[in-house]
C-alpha cells in the first residue's frame, strides 16, 4: 500500500526540471524548488504603515516563477511603541499601538495583496503545513496564467508561497504543498494540532515511528 503513496511523491520531477529540496537556515525553512533560487533583500510594508525586513527566495524560469517571502514580524510591537513616542501630534491624536494587530492580522493583510491584484480569485480557504495555520489562495490572470498562493505565520515570522505557471502547466502542488518550517537546529517542526501564531504551541509529532507523509 506505501508504494502507490512513494510513487506520489516522487514522480512530479520526471517532467524534465531537476527539482531541489531547497534549505534556509537564516528564514527558518524548508521547501521544493524546481530549481536553485536567488535571494534578495527586501522591505515588507505592513498594513499600519511600518517597514519590516525580509528575504525573497525567487526562481524563474521563463514565464513560471516561483517564490517564498518570508517577514520578521518579531519588532513590530516594539518598532510601534517607538512611534507612538516620537509622535508629536497633538495629545489623543497618535493613536494606538497597532502591534498586535499586525501580529493577529499578518496572515489577512498578506491574502489581502494576491486579492486586490489584477486577476480572478477562483480559490480562496483554510491550509496548514505540518498542523501550522495557514491560508491558500488560487488566481486566474489576465494572460490566463495561474497563480498559486500559500501564507504561514510561525513564531512571529511571515511565509508568503507563490508560484504563477502558464495556463498549460500542471499546478505545481510539488512547490506549494512541501514548506516545512526548521527549528533552531534546523528540525523539520511537526506539531500534533494546530499551531496559532501567538498562541501557547501545541506538543510537537515525534518523528520515530510514525508515518510523516511527503
Amino acid at each position: 500500500r506505501l508504494v502507490p503513496a512513494l510513487i506520489l511523491c516522487f514522480s512530479a520531477p520526471s517532467f524534465g526540471q531537476e527539482w531541489i529540496e531547497y534549505y534556509s537556515r537564516a528564514d527558518f525553512f524548508m521547501v521544493t524548488f524546481p530549481g536553485q533560487p536567488t535571494v534578495r533583500d527586501i522591505t515588507y510594508a505592513t498594513e499600519f504603515g511600518i517597514a519590516l525586513p525580509g528575504h525573497l527566495h525567487i526562481y524563474e524560469d521563463g514565464p513560471s516563477r516561483y517564490s517564498v517571502t518570508v517577514v520578521d514580524y518579531a519588532d513590530v510591537q516594539k518598532i510601534h511603541a517607538e512611534r507612538l513616542k516620537n509622535c508629536t501630534g497633538v495629545p489623543g491624536t497618535c493613536g494606538a499601538n497597532r502591534g498586535l494587530n499586525e501580529l493577529r492580522g499578518a496572515l489577512d493583510y498578506a491574502a489581502w495583496n494576491f486579492i486586490k491584484r489584477d486577476a480572478k480569485v477562483t480559490y480562496y480557504g483554510f491550509g496548514d503545513t505540518d498542523r501550522i495555520e495557514g491560508l491558500r489562495i488560487q488566481l486566474v490572470n489576465p494572460d490566463r496564467s495561474r497563480t498559486f498562493g500559500a501564507i504561514y505565520m510561525h513564531e512571529n515570522r511571515l511565509y508568503i508561497l507563490e508560484a504563477t505557471v502558464p495556463a498549460s502547466a500542471p499546478p505545481p502542488a510539488l512547490f506549494q504543498q512541501n514548506l516545512g518550517v526548521l527549528d533552531k537546529d534546523g528540525r523539520r517542526v511537526r506539531y500534533e494540532t494546530i499551531y496559532i501564531n501567538g498562541y501557547p504551541p501545541p506538543p510537537r509529532m515525534v518523528a520515530e515511528g510514525r508515518l510523516q507523509g511527503c
